[in-house]
């Protein structure tokens, strides 16, 4: 004679298993999700860009990470000699298109994101825009103080203009983002320099696969003007306006 075993009604049965699994979870509190991510892990943010966590253990791990390059003596050596005046004369001439097109003014109160030694602080200042000034892990007076670009050092609308071409270095996308739109004004203009599906470097924070998600971080802005550019590696230059209300 065979033993049977009855099959239990779905209902039951799901709340069985709902049941062990709130039993393993009390059991085996969750430890992994406070792992550091290993450098094979990817996280996606949104369709069409990705989020590279390097194994962070910290915030303070991707800091150090970011300033292995901006403090490196070799790398700032060549950017404040052989590089300089061929970056401030290309800078020049994407700003003087931007000041063509009324996007920007001698009046304009300018922030460039991310300046490391000011390369683009000395462009805007060059074509008439005084009042400029950059943000970087590294202070480099009197062109750039010192700042994370993921919490500017700003009060809310400081600023006309924002430009940045190094928003693949950013952890946080979204707070990249909502840094700039705290402190731009009202009517005020953010250029961004990005590269889609190009090549970054090491120290590339994030992989950006079309314009649409940076778009869709922009709660407070509307898209100007999108088009390609040869920018150091960066191939395509977003322009937006931040809401006036």
């Amino acid at each position: 004679m065979k033993f049977v075993i009855p099959k239990l009604p779905f209902t039951l049965s799901l709340f069985l298993s709902l049941s062990l699994l709130i039993i393993f979870l009390f059991a085996f509190p969750t430890t992994f999700l406070r792992r550091p991510l290993s450098s094979s892990v990817i996280a996606v943010a949104d369709e069409g860009i990705r989020i590279r966590h390097h194994g962070y253990s910290s915030y303070e791990a991707y800091i150090k990470h970011q300033l292995n390059k901006t403090q490196n003596p070799k790398l700032r050596k060549v950017w404040t000699t052989r590089d300089w005046d061929r970056k401030v004369r290309v800078f020049s001439t994407f700003f003087r298109r931007l000041s063509d097109r009324g996007l920007l003014s001698n009046q304009s109160k300018a922030l460039s994101i991310g300046a490391r030694v000011g390369q683009e602080v000395a462009a805007l200042r060059l074509i008439g825009v005084e009042d400029s000034v950059g943000i970087d892990l590294v202070p480099r007076p009197p062109l750039v103080v010192k700042g994370d670009f993921h919490a500017q050092p700003f009060d809310e609308e400081t600023f006309d203009f924002e430009f940045s071409n190094v928003f693949d270095h950013a952890l946080y996308p979204e707070k990249f983002v909502g840094e700039i739109e705290r402190t731009l004004k009202p009517g005020g203009v953010c250029v961004l320099h990005v590269s889609i599906s190009g090549k970054t470097d090491k120290y590339s924070a994030n992989d950006l696969f079309s314009v649409k998600p940076l778009v869709n971080l922009f709660k407070r802005s509307k898209v100007v003007e999108v088009r390609k550019i040869d920018g150091f590696g960066l191939d395509t230059e977003i322009v937006f306006r931040k809401n006036k209300n």
